[in-house]
């Protein structure tokens, strides 16, 4: 059985922002016009991040625009979403989260065989002298590649 997976929206500030040291595939729990919202992009989750309360992880700040074809009987955009993730999965986020500087913050929303799902990352905050070392690094490799590319041209 093939996986189709069709990607929504990427967090690329929070791979620049974050040290990601572990990832999970969570399903999320939405109402009707919420899922048809999220399949046609309407999202925002820049300040998103998730939290476990009671064995349970919520999503907070995460923002689903009203579907505008929608009557009356609309969702409220800015309420708490709650991922869905197996006990002990669950178990190893709250030790992970325990220990000093990691949060929980969704980097991707994507369809999987027609379901909404979010990766989730286990991060830990960047200094700033790490983040302009990603940017050297990101431009050495650009610089190396385009000699690369010169070279091979002639």
């Amino acid at each position: 059985m093939s996986e189709a997976k069709q990607i929504i929206a990427q967090n690329r500030k929070a791979r620049f922002d974050y040290t990601i040291s572990d990832t999970f595939e969570c399903g999320i729990v939405l109402e009707g016009t919420e899922v048809k919202s999220v399949k046609n992009g309407n999202i925002t989750f820049n300040d998103a991040f998730a939290l476990i309360e009671n064995g349970e992880v919520w999503l907070q700040n995460f923002h689903i625009a009203e579907y505008s074809f929608s009557s009356i009987f609309n969702h409220d955009p800015d309420r708490k979403k709650k991922l869905l993730l197996h006990k002990d999965e669950i178990k190893r986020l709250a030790r992970k989260v325990d220990e000093k500087g990691f949060t929980l913050i969704p980097l991707e929303f994507y369809l999987k065989n027609g379901l909404v799902k979010v990766c989730l990352g286990v991060c830990k905050g960047k200094k700033q002298f790490d983040k302009r070392a990603d940017i050297k690094d990101r431009d050495v490799k650009r610089e190396m590649a385009r000699e690369f590319r010169n070279r091979l041209d002639g």
